[in-house]
């Protein structure tokens, strides 16, 4: 038996590069059997340990990844240990990178589709050489079979690639390595698709590494889903600055939810774009990524890299503040990784590279910034995707827009307090973020209508009571005076059979003027009902109606 073994980062992921090597394996060695085993990174050491080495096997085969790297590397030193008879067969993008192996590990490179006959040969013969290559496959089937999604893919996250390749060379990304993109026939990527949407997965991820770099056909394929793909989500990574007046209006088309777009941005520096060999039209991006969140229907997810060539602090803080005022749902400020063999690694020198010496090869300085200056900066990061990047406070994040405050001049005001406070050792909950924001908006001069904002915004959220450090009048006085002054019955809201229980159910809330014009809501009122049905759009939230009685003077 042949036993295929994958190391995810979570439960919820699957590898897509184990479900390709099953389908060659039974293709080419028909006569032995294959077995999947999944594991997490987080799983103990020792029982995944014990449970590999336990099942019967004529090799172990591996899919090697920067994140996995370093758990694979310990489990091949103590299976070579246990069983070192036993073929350890590694792949993947990171397979290359494995040095120091034991003398019954192979590495393979390459893809699987397009190995060699010697390499399937040698497998059944169990005389493997240290090293195999393969080229560039132009045939990449859907490798997945109907009783997957009830075994090994259930309730598990599915990727799906209709290109291999991507149409950039950035010199920090392995898909630099290989040049070109390599598309699947559109006809069989529908009938693909049509198999994985009958399944009803959480989630079908598209691999593609620019899924739109062909406009016309990214357009021939969405429209596929918006007819035959609804009842599942699914993800798409995309170049902002590559949307045509087409795509635009099919995506008008989109119901909410249908689609998640992940758009990588990484720096907005022009000459840090241009040593990493990211061509980007960044007006352009921009504007397309407004356009994007103002259809309130596809999830936007912007990436901007720490630790680029060219880019200091002060080249970073304007790279944060242009992102976030395009308003994306998440922000993603990720590490750069100097991944082996890619141009980056091999201009470390050069652009004064100081990187963590075991995957995924952190950067940790620059020529452009210092190790202090970078600590700061990550911290920063942490702070601010940990804010941000959740439903909590969108009403606080439009306020600063709207009054033109630096978005980063207050996450760095915030990350001071987070810093005082311990927030990095603590359970980061929507109570101790509230909290921590509530802090600070008491030493600002703005800081009762931030106070208002944040209430507003937590009982959206669904919750029926403000937490301590939010509470303003008791509640129940302000039940009392509705009691006398709401009408005997609203249509739409109550009767005044149900009045009552309308108002015992209801989160309440009494606002001043200004923070009733700040979100957009009538000015002449003052008290706002949060109902417990949900609002449409990405961010869902309680509808927040305004209720009538004595108007302000």
């Amino acid at each position: 038996m042949l036993h295929l073994i994958s190391l995810n980062c979570r439960y919820t992921h699957s590898c897509l590069a184990q479900f390709c090597l099953r389908a060659e394996l039974e293709r080419r060695l028909p006569e032995l059997p294959v077995r999947l085993s999944q594991f997490t990174l987080n799983d103990p050491y020792y029982a995944t340990l014990l449970r590999i080495s336990g099942q019967p096997a004529k090799a172990l085969l591996f899919s090697v990844y920067v994140w996995n790297h370093a758990y694979i590397r310990r489990l091949t030193a103590d299976l070579a240990r246990l069983r070192p008879e036993l073929p350890l067969i590694l792949g993947g993008p990171q397979a290359a990178a494995m040095t120091g192996l034991p003398s019954n590990c192979t590495v393979f490179i390459g893809e699987i589709e397009s190995a060699a006959d010697d390499f399937f040969h040698d497998l059944r013969c169990g005389r493997l050489k240290p090293v195999y290559k393969a080229a560039p496959s132009h045939s990449f089937p859907s490798p997945y079979k109907p009783d997957d999604f009830s075994t090994h893919l259930k309730n598990r996250q599915v990727y799906y690639e209709s290109s291999r390749g991507c149409p950039f060379s950035c010199s920090y990304c392995l898909s630099s390595i290989s040049k070109g993109v390599r598309h699947k026939p559109l006809e069989l990527v529908k009938e693909e698709l049509r198999g994985l949407i009958a399944a009803k997965p959480l989630i079908i991820k598209f691999v593609d590494r620019t899924f739109n770099d062909k406009p016309e056909r990214a357009a021939t394929i969405w429209r596929f889903l918006l007819d035959e793909g609804q009842g599942v989500r699914f993800h798409f990574e995309i170049a902002p600055d590559r949307f045509t007046e087409d795509l635009f209006a099919l995506l008008e088309q989109m119901p909410c939810d249908l689609f998640q777009f992940e758009i990588g941005i990484q720096s907005c520096n022009a000459a840090t774009l241009a040593a990493v060999r990211r061509q980007m039209d960044l007006p352009q991006a921009e504007a397309n990524i407004r356009r994007l969140i103002a259809l309130n229907s596809i999830h936007i997810h912007a990436d901007l890299i720490l630790g680029l060539p060219f880019e200091d602090a002060a080249s970073f803080r304007q790279s944060f503040n242009r992102v976030f005022c395009c308003r994306p749902h998440h922000v993603q400020l990720g590490l750069l990784k100097v991944l082996p063999e890619t141009e980056m690694q091999a201009r470390a020198t050069e652009f004064g590279l100081l990187h963590c010496a075991e995957p995924p090869y952190d950067v940790l300085a620059t020529r452009w910034l210092p190790h202090e200056e970078l600590r700061d900066l990550y911290e920063f990061c942490e702070c601010a995707e940990a804010f941000h990047n959740n439903r909590f406070f969108p009403s606080l994040w439009a306020y600063l827009l709207q009054r033109g405050e630096e978005p980063f001049r207050f996450f760095h005001s915030l990350l001071e307090l987070c810093r005082q406070r311990g927030f990095f050792q603590l359970a980061q909950t929507q109570v101790l973020m509230s909290s921590l924001l509530a802090e600070l908006a008491r030493q600002r001069g703005d800081g009762p209508l931030l106070l208002e904002l944040l209430r507003y915004d937590w009982l959206r959220c669904g919750h029926r009571f403000l937490p301590e450090d939010l509470c303003a009048a008791q509640p129940s006085a302000l039940r009392d005076r509705l009691r006398q002054t709401l009408p005997e019955a609203i249509e739409g809201l109550f009767s005044s059979r149900t009045r009552t229980e309308f108002l015992k159910q209801t989160s309440l809330l009494e606002l001043s003027a200004e923070a009733m014009a700040v979100l957009g809501l009538d000015e002449r009122a003052d008290i706002v009902a949060l109902l417990p049905e949900q609002t449409g759009g990405v961010l869902k939230h309680c509808r927040a109606v305004v209720l009538p009685g004595d108007e302000r003077g």
